[in-house]
């Protein structure tokens, strides 16, 4: 037998050799630096831009940063300013968000100012999306442009995935969970061949992305929450019950968003569809508070710094309309991700769970609830482990975690998933 039909016959691919491998790094490296400063750069511009709205100008004004009214006016008027880019910038900011997800579509370049401009209204006006997807889209469009003049016999497949795992490396500050979803991926797409010379210079991509938004703004998604040792029966039980919860949930908004967006899409003109978005979340604003504004990763680590200092009930109305306002941005046309949402939603359902039932450890109920609610809202089994497990820094948080996604998987696998096709039915 040749070699040839024995590898026809493993359904392997021969390895690729180092001679191959070696070119892609410098190209690489480069894309991941550059993913991450594009993110650095939103952000630290989004930044300068929501302390402007929520701290200057109440305060030049002699209102309350976060007063009622406050909170809706900023909302709205964040909804009128996106609907206006929507509708008359060039490329109108890209396709409905609502059909996108992680893995991007490549835009023409003429979309992406004006992309990079709702992004960061978005994240500075209030609502409650996260940076991911547009970010993660730029990114992708911009390292096609490049890779197109710069290696034209590239294939465009490779420059998408090296500015994939860049940004995802960026995003969560290490390359593990761009590892992570592009296994993922790769498994989907039936790939075969060697894991690892696929992973190669994706990897590299993350690693620098990683690396330099770390050496740069030195993000940490620990919590903080108080210590958990050895995990026991108890804490099992209440990872199992926590992430079934979350998943239940997280299925509801699911289950509800063509819905939402069909309600938003009848109104059919951005300079609608987004202010009355923007007028709903701030009514929800109104109900659940500041802490359920932006995409949420101040405050989820506001929330951990004192677990006890809400009642079940206020947990439990930040968790309602968190999701509530995470689905109604994801369906108005606010351009943004859904992951950093949802690990809002997910703490407060976990803090909720430990103040109806003290000897639920907040270090489990927190990774229990946000596994169950990002399974449900992203269908990535890795990121959602992962995610969930670097939010509480203890080794054995890592085993209940994997025990819980059995349970919370049975109940969302075959599911729709939280996007839309064009026609405004759900992916299957």
């Amino acid at each position: 037998m040749t070699q040839d039909s024995t590898q026809s016959a493993t359904g392997t691919a021969p390895a690729v050799s180092a001679r191959a491998l070696l070119p892609t790094i410098v190209p690489a490296l480069l894309v991941g630096v550059v993913t991450s400063l594009v993110l650095l750069g939103v952000s630290a511009a989004a930044e300068e831009l929501q302390h402007a709205l929520w701290r200057d100008l109440p305060d030049a004004l002699g209102v309350g940063r976060y007063s009622v009214a406050w909170m809706f006016a900023v909302l709205v008027a964040t909804g009128v300013a996106v609907g206006l880019v929507v509708w008359k910038v060039p490329g109108h900011a890209g396709p409905d968000p609502a059909t996108t997800g992680l893995e991007a579509p490549v835009l023409p370049l003429a979309v992406l100012p004006g992309l990079l401009l709702v992004t960061a209204l978005v994240l500075a006006g209030g609502p409650s999306l996260g940076p991911e997807n547009p970010i993660i889209a730029v990114n992708v469009s911009l390292a096609v442009w490049f890779g197109a003049r710069a290696f034209p016999a590239t294939a465009e497949r490779g420059w998408v995935a090296l500015a994939e795992a860049g940004t995802i490396g960026a995003l969560f500050g290490t390359p593990v969970a761009a590892a992570l979803v592009i296994s993922e991926a790769l498994a989907g797409q039936r790939v075969k061949g060697q894991l690892w010379d696929s992973l190669f210079a994706p990897l590299a991509a993350a690693g620098a992305g990683a690396l330099t938004t770390t050496l740069v703004s030195r993000p940490s998604f620990d919590l903080h929450l108080p210590p958990f040792g050895q995990p026991g029966w108890g804490d099992l039980l209440a990872s199992l019950v926590v992430a079934s919860a979350g998943a239940l949930l997280g299925l509801c908004a699911v289950y509800a968003f063509p819905y939402t967006h069909g309600a938003f899409a009848r109104l059919r003109h951005p300079m609608l569809m987004l202010p009355a978005g923007g007028v709903v979340l701030g009514a929800l604003a109104a109900l659940g508070g500041h802490l359920t504004l932006f995409k949420g990763l101040d405050e989820i680590a506001e929330l951990a710094a004192d677990p006890d200092g809400w009642t079940a009930g206020e947990f439990a109305v930040m968790t309602v309309v968190k999701l509530a306002a995470l689905l109604v941005a994801a369906s108005c046309g606010f351009r943004g991700g859904r992951i950093f949402p949802s690990v809002f939603v997910g703490t407060a359902l976990g803090l909720c769970a430990h103040a109806l039932v003290p000897e639920v450890h907040p270090a489990v109920g927190v990774s229990a609830g946000v596994l169950g609610l990002l399974l449900a809202v992203t269908r990535q089994g890795w990121v959602s482990l992962f995610v969930a497990a670097v939010l509480v820094a203890s080794p054995g948080m890592l085993a209940l975690l994997c025990l819980a996604s059995l349970p919370a998987w049975l109940l969302v696998t075959g599911r729709p998933h939280m996007q839309l096709r064009p026609d405004g039915t759900a992916v299957s």
